[in-house]
């Protein structure tokens, strides 16, 4: 640990970086819609692996479109330490929700190269592919895939609007980088690390530059489609018409009355509504609507998570109800091992720190599942995240790359 104590960290580079990601898919309100694979995010993922390559750092990619950037260790053969995030974004993101992670992780790398500190086992920086899931569902598939807690076939036909599949989307991306090599799914990881933007006022309101991240809340995520029927909407009486609109607002209104809680600790979201045919004059035959819950009682998350059916049924009247549930995950909580190492790092370079619970998902609830995981968080303005006002500091951005550095080489060394 004491050869990894003076790790300057570039903030200029750091913030050009950001300044660079934010432009592939700036949106005119200052945000960033960058979906998985687009064609922004495939340019990202080459300009840093052309990167990569000019300091020397080994450039991966596994069969579900995960980057890799490895720099070598003493021991070459040993499990590596990795960081990163994701760099895909909501429609109407921020510049710093997930590419935070993936450019502290690169430049933790570049840093470590720089000041010449050596560490036994490699370090990696990877951009996990399809973490917010706003092009390809369901969400976090990266991880989730590269531990093996869901195929890779199935994810890799997923299908976008457009009717491009996962696997098409990947092949683009392996022409953009031709000379990545090759990494197997659910190779070994000595430990993970994520940096991220807290995406909560915490932080910010009690002037802590980084916390350290205790766990994870659970989340499950619905789907339900009401059926009915097109009619006239001129001529045909309302006892006579299945509605489908109807029948969803119905559904939605007993649904927000299952997840009302005094104490405020449900999160309840339905972040998209699709009406069909979409005609003034045609009374709707369909209607789907999603349902993100959280919560970070596993038990909760399972009782009120299973009346979801049931209400939708109740509440459709004469309209089929159809519910599925593409994604499920319990609370994570991370064990000692990268949390105290991340204690340690901050407390070394003189940062105040506070522990911290996340409320959001994050590629490290997966790989908890393969090795021990950590975070790092640093401030956002206002928490202010999944929006294109989503702002963070060039200060808060370097202390928590310096914090991520130094952690990655005290757990490179054991």
């Amino acid at each position: 640990m004491q050869a990894g104590r003076n790790i300057p960290i570039d903030v200029g580079r750091l913030w050009e970086r950001h300044e660079q990601c934010a432009a592939l898919g700036a949106t005119p309100k200052g945000g960033v819609n960058r979906s998985a694979l687009s064609v922004d995010d495939i340019t990202l993922h080459a300009r840093l692996a052309r990167e990569a390559s000019g300091r020397g750092f080994e450039v991966l990619l596994d069969d579900y479109g995960n980057t890799f950037f490895r720099k070598p260790g003493i021991e070459p053969g040993l499990a590596p330490v990795m960081s990163g995030s994701h760099s895909d974004t909501q429609p109407t993101g921020g510049r710093f929700d997930g590419i935070f992670g993936v450019l502290a992780a690169f430049e933790a790398l570049e840093a470590i190269a720089d000041a010449g500190v050596s560490h036994r086992r490699p370090l990696e920086a990877v951009i996990w592919n399809n973490e917010e899931g706003s092009r390809f569902r369901p969400s976090a598939m990266g991880s989730s895939v590269y531990v093996g807690n869901d195929s890779l076939e199935e994810m890799l036909g997923s299908v976008d609007d457009q009717g491009c599949t996962m696997a098409q989307a990947v092949a683009q991306l392996r022409e953009a980088i031709p000379g990545a090599a090759h990494r197997e799914l659910g190779a070994p990881v000595h430990a993970f690390v994520e940096a991220h933007i807290e995406q909560g006022p915490v932080l910010e309101r009690e002037g802590i530059p980084i916390g350290v991240v205790t766990g994870i809340q659970g989340t499950r995520k619905f789907e339900v489609e009401v059926l009915g029927e097109e009619a006239h909407a001129g001529t045909t009486p309302r006892a006579n018409r299945r509605d489908a609109f109807v029948a969803a607002v119905a559904v939605v209104g007993r649904l927000h009355e299952i997840f009302h809680d005094a104490a405020d600790e449900v999160r309840f979201t339905i972040g998209e509504f699709i009406v069909k045919p979409g005609a003034m004059a045609v009374v709707p035959s369909r209607v789907w609507f999603c349902i993100d819950f959280r919560h970070p009682d596993n038990d909760v998350l399972a009782s009120l998570g299973d009346r979801v059916a049931e209400a939708a049924r109740q509440g459709a009247g004469r309209c089929e109800v159809r519910v599925s549930e593409p994604t499920r995950a319990g609370s994570t909580i991370f064990g000692d091992e990268v949390p105290d190492a991340i204690v340690r790092a901050a407390g070394d370079r003189g940062h105040a720190w506070r522990r911290i619970y996340s409320g959001a998902g994050h590629d490290a609830r997966y790989m908890a599942m393969h090795c021990p995981t950590g975070m790092v968080f640093i401030p956002c303005e206002k928490g202010i995240s999944h929006n294109e006002a989503e702002n963070a500091t060039a200060s808060d951005l370097a202390a928590g790359a310096q914090v991520l550095a130094a952690s990655l080489v005290s757990l490179a060394d054991r």
